[in-house]
């Protein structure tokens, strides 16, 4: 009977442990159906908070338009006072708006300096013809030609034809119609005009094996952009190859440029600057787009490399140039699958590929090509699932219809360390831990407040309310103040898989702000991710850091100061992008990184040590991400007050110098995100004047 009673004991045992097992599978899933529906409605709502923001600034383009400019001068006389206190308001004082005008003074005479006053000289000219490389490589320049207006194609090819490094092919593939038939007649003429030249210099006999280093064929029908080029590579003999629309024009000396970087630097990829011209001068310039060296975040979100790409052959595969299921953006798709094989892509940061401009042309508008929108939304697609990503949603930014911002998949559900230094400042911290508490959508968060040498009875106060919530923690800091100890304290105790150091005057704006910083640190390849910072005013406080910037030659803030619906230079405050560094006011990294770079230097008490922690986490192989879609006040100098003299400056000029000394290669070398051709004297991308 015992025996029966047992096994019947444990049949029972059995079924109950089953049951309690089917109860906890049934409550998981449905916890999981709710965090997905919880995460969708989050997303949703952070979307209609950025569509209310690019309302807002809709408004303000509304403002700009003709009927209220005819309005103005009822207006003027009632705000002229008003404006004229916005703008001391802004810029500090009067001096303030003359260093405003005096930029654009700036910008008109740098401009100057890099149409055809920066050709070479005659003698430069002969002197680079001259040149023996390394390496014998010819580039092989692939033209698709269609209806190509006559003065385009002239300039064009003449821009080829006035290369100092002579080594090269132009390859032309004609898809024009018959009424167009003096493309093909214009062609031959060039190619007959090259043989002769050829004839003449025994050097480049040796070279071309067609007697002419121009190739033209006429196809039987227009295939297309992507086609048409794709006819001019199976044409072409070249080592490496380069892509030249047929209404731009080429810089005398970029394939020297381009040769010099192969030689002397291995690349495999190559790419210059830019601009944007109208009418038949290159002067009349546009635009003037200097670029970041490679940096694969700012690609993904835009295709800023754009022209004049030049590549290593092998880096195809044997594969086509061009996609012709990514027309419109076939160029994107190919920059994101020739980057991905390269070895060594190279920035040439000098102005050398003219674009131009006319009715018609993606430079003058993007609605001239509406299909290149989403041919450009699949050309990133396609590219991040043959990297492993799933899940992600690519949207157009208010920047342009063809800038991206990219939301990635977030894995699990870690849990984030938020390590705040505190000192007194009971409003500030409050105003801190409340917008924490209040806006933060994401729910898996400890927040360790690391208490420093507080003397006032309202901040202990405060502290016993906060230790009311089971993840919040108060932890105790003595001695001298040290911003780097500090927090290397309060991340010892942290138990996130991740962690933000965040200062307590700063207050949080964007709802999923975590999740924002969270998508990009988890990647294997990123080791920190920084927010976008704005002061009271809505003014730009942190926009990612350049090192070199600034009056102490050490490191600083690029659009700082700028107004918060301003697109940024070329649209870079609308998207993720890879910076050198990113500040310690709102910085998300692994706690394993921050482990193994042993935390913030302690040598750098007070300033200088984030940027300092970036540049180690660089110099580990990692990239650093600063992301505009992350959005926060930071309410700078009110922890550690204005006054920047005497002592402070003392030890901040000291600080300096430590960090000059310790950087002094990579400083030499210039920030690889911040185009050399822009001064270190100011933050909003002017460009520098050469004397």
């Amino acid at each position: 009977m015992e025996t029966h009673q047992e096994e019947e004991n444990l049949l029972g045992n059995r079924q109950t442990m089953e049951q309690t097992e089917e109860s906890i599978r049934y409550y998981k899933e449905a916890y999981e159906r709710e965090r997905e529906k919880r995460a969708v409605l989050i997303a949703k709502l952070a979307d209609a908070e950025s569509r209310a923001a690019d309302l807002e600034q809709k408004l303000e383009r509304i403002k700009g338009s003709v009927f209220w400019k005819l309005s103005k001068p009822l207006r003027s006389a009632v705000h002229f006072m008003q404006r004229t206190k916005d703008r001391i308001s802004r810029y500090g004082n009067i001096r303030g708006i003359a260093r405003k005008l005096d930029a654009k003074r700036i910008e008109k005479l740098a401009k100057s300096q890099h149409g055809t006053a920066s050709f070479p000289t005659p003698e430069e000219a002969a002197k680079q013809r001259e040149t023996k490389f390394s390496k014998t490589i010819k580039i092989s320049i692939l033209v698709p030609l269609y209806n190509t207006p006559k003065e385009f194609l002239v300039q064009a090819v003449d821009s080829v034809l006035a290369q100092t490094y002579e080594n090269w092919e132009l390859c032309l593939a004609d898809g024009s119609d018959a009424d167009h038939a003096y493309v093909g007649t214009l062609c031959e003429e060039y190619v007959r005009k090259d043989a002769a030249y050829v004839n003449e210099h025994p050097a480049l006999q040796a070279l071309v094996q067609t007697g002419s280093r121009i190739i033209y064929r006429k196809l039987e029908k227009n295939g297309g952009i992507s086609e048409n080029t794709n006819r001019c590579l199976e044409m072409a003999t070249g080592d490496y190859i380069g892509l030249f629309d047929h209404d731009d024009i080429l810089h005398p000396a970029v394939l020297y440029e381009y040769m010099k970087a192969i030689c002397e630097r291995g690349a495999d990829y190559i790419y210059c600057d830019e601009s944007t011209f109208h009418g038949n001068s290159i002067d009349n310039m546009i635009t003037l787009h200097f670029k970041p060296n490679f940096a694969i975040d700012n690609l993904r979100a835009n295709n800023y490399i754009c022209h004049f790409s030049v590549f290593d052959r092998k880096l195809l595969e044997g594969t086509e140039v061009f996609r012709s299921r990514f027309d419109g953006s076939q160029d994107h798709d190919m920059i994101l699958r020739l980057t991905a094989n390269a070895k060594n892509v190279v920035h040439i940061p000098k102005l050398m590929y003219y674009w131009r401009s006319h009715k018609g042309s993606v430079a003058s508008d993007i609605n001239a090509k509406s299909y290149a929108i989403e041919a450009a939304k699949g050309a990133v697609a396609d590219h991040l699932q043959s990297l492993g990503f799933q899940n992600f949603e690519i949207t157009s930014t208010k920047a342009f219809e063809t800038i991206f911002r990219i939301r990635y998949e977030i894995e699990g559900n870690p849990k984030i360390s938020i390590v705040i230094p505190n000192k007194d400042h009971y409003d500030d911290l409050k105003r801190c831990v409340t917008s924490i508490l209040e806006k933060s959508s994401y729910d898996n968060y400890e927040i360790i407040i690391v208490e420093n040498n507080s003397t006032s009875k309202e901040i202990f106060d405060y502290y016993d309310k906060l230790r009311e919530h089971s993840f919040i923690r108060v932890i105790e800091y003595q001695g001298e103040f040290n911003y780097s100890r500090i927090n290397n304290l309060g991340v010892s105790k942290a138990v996130g898989e991740y962690v933000i150091l965040l200062n307590n005057d700063t207050q949080v704006i964007t709802l999923n702000w975590m999740e924002e910083l969270l998508m990009y640190a988890q990647r294997d390849d990123v080791g920190a991710a920084g927010a976008k910072l704005y002061y009271a005013d809505k003014t730009i406080q942190h926009a990612g850091v350049v090192i070199g910037l600034g009056a102490h030659r050490t490191a600083g803030h690029t659009h700082y100061r700028v107004n918060y619906n301003n697109l940024g230079y070329m649209g870079r405050l609308c998207y993720t992008q890879n910076v050198t560094a990113v500040t310690g006011a709102c910085l998300m990294v692994k706690k394993e990184i921050y482990d193994k770079l042993g935390g913030l230097d302690e040598s750098f008490a007070v300033s200088l040590n984030d940027v300092d922690f970036c540049l180690r986490i660089r110099e580990a192989g990692y990239l650093n991400v600063f992301t505009p879609f992350a959005e926060l006040y930071h309410f700078e100098s009110i922890s550690r007050g204005a006054d920047d003299t005497g002592e402070k400056a003392a030890r901040y000029n000291a600080e300096s110098e430590r960090f000059r000394q310790k950087w002094q290669n990579a400083l030499a070398e210039g920030d690889p995100y911040y185009n050399p051709n822009f001064s270190l004297d100011r933050s909003d991308f002017a460009l520098k004047i050469n004397q």
